[in-house]
């Protein structure tokens, strides 16, 4: 089934007057359970090309589905809708909410959505067991080492349970011990539940993970390759 279809893909931006083109055309398709990286140099247009398939930026033109919807003619409001619900994110820089907890910051987005307490607290707790947490409910985001709080956005990515993550650089702040391991992580669930991931990488440990890897260069695709399996 396909999670996301992009097609003829543009996005302009603006820059001391002048235009900048971040994707020129781009065409690409994501199925169900694929564990896929995006890779190119600092301003090729991988993390714009992902921003657009989490429905955090308004396309210049061509078309993007994500999830069977159409997003190129959704409201901000309808695309804030998608995102909140069939769309899990992990970031660079963990963008925990400093002030919660542990358990707080993972089951804030089903407060969003309107879950039970019931089920909150249920799938909180599972998902702390899931990636290694237990024991850590009740620590800031301060108390915990960037591993750890790279764990929590994973938990609050997965306790959703959405079909398709997003994972922007993930493993950038990271050494390279704590990075397989986070990876590692990912790729158990990926395998586990069949949810889809889409990172943006230049960090070739990701890049070997991936069961596919789509090199972009200047806003265009450079080449697509399915791997035979991640490690």
């Amino acid at each position: 089934m396909t999670v996301v279809k992009a097609e003829n893909v543009i996005k302009d931006y603006g820059l001391n007057g002048q235009t900048v083109h971040a994707l020129r055309g781009v065409n690409l398709e994501f199925q169900t359970g694929e564990f896929a990286a995006i890779a190119g140099p600092s301003g090729s247009g991988k993390s714009t090309f992902l921003h657009l398939v989490g429905c955090l930026d308004i396309l210049t033109g061509g078309s993007m589905i994500v999830g069977g919807s159409d997003t190129s003619k959704m409201k901000r409001n309808e695309l804030a809708i998608l995102r909140r619900q069939k769309i899990g994110f992990i970031f660079q820089a963990y963008n925990l909410i400093p002030v919660l907890s542990v358990e707080e910051n993972i089951s804030f987005p089903l407060s969003l959505l309107g879950f039970p307490p019931r089920e909150i607290r249920e799938r909180t707790d599972r998902v702390l067991a899931e990636v290694g947490l237990e024991g850590m409910a009740k620590r800031r985001p301060k108390e915990m080492s960037g591993g750890q709080q790279q764990r929590v956005a994973i938990a609050r990515a997965l306790v959703k349970r959405p079909a398709l993550i997003l994972a922007d650089e993930p493993t950038a702040n990271l050494d390279s011990k704590i990075g397989k391991e986070i990876l590692e992580l990912m790729l158990a669930m990926n395998k586990s539940a069949g949810t889809t991931f889409i990172f943006s990488t230049h960090d070739q440990m990701v890049m070997d993970y991936a069961r596919r890897l789509v090199r972009i260069r200047d806003g265009q695709i450079d080449s697509d390759e399915t791997k035979g399996g991640a490690k």
